[in-house]
């Protein structure tokens, strides 16, 4: 009787078992992918192409990146095809974004310099 029970019971703790496993994966691209398009989107609303390049490298495995850019914010959108459940069964696409105010220019140095003291 109890080996009819665990023969019934067995097939779907493994399903649960791979549900939770799946969604831990996407869950984790989903916050790969967030992750990386803060970092960009920072980075470029500040104007440092270096910390972009490496957000870029913080974004998952395969991921594609675009930077949108206008006269007063910058967003990035990070996505990727996520196989939860291995190559050959069905994916997940994951897309996630962000946007970051422009930051002003700093300005040349020159103009920041102090008027020298009156004379006397």
């Amino acid at each position: 009787m109890v080996s009819v029970e665990l023969a019934a019971a067995l097939p779907v703790l493994v399903l649960l078992m791979l549900a939770g496993l799946s969604a831990i994966r996407v869950v984790d691209a989903r916050v790969r992918c967030l992750d990386a398009a803060r970092e960009i989107a920072r980075a470029a609303a500040r104007g440092d192409d270096q910390a972009v390049s490496d957000g870029r490298a913080e974004a998952p495995t395969g991921a594609s990146v675009s930077v949108a850019s206008s006269a007063d914010e910058v967003r990035v959108t990070v996505a990727v095809l996520v196989h939860p459940l291995g190559p050959d069964l069905p994916a997940v696409t994951v897309r996630e974004s962000a946007v970051a105010a422009t930051e002003p220019t700093i300005a040349s140095p020159s103009r920041h310099r102090r008027a020298p003291p009156p004379t006397q």
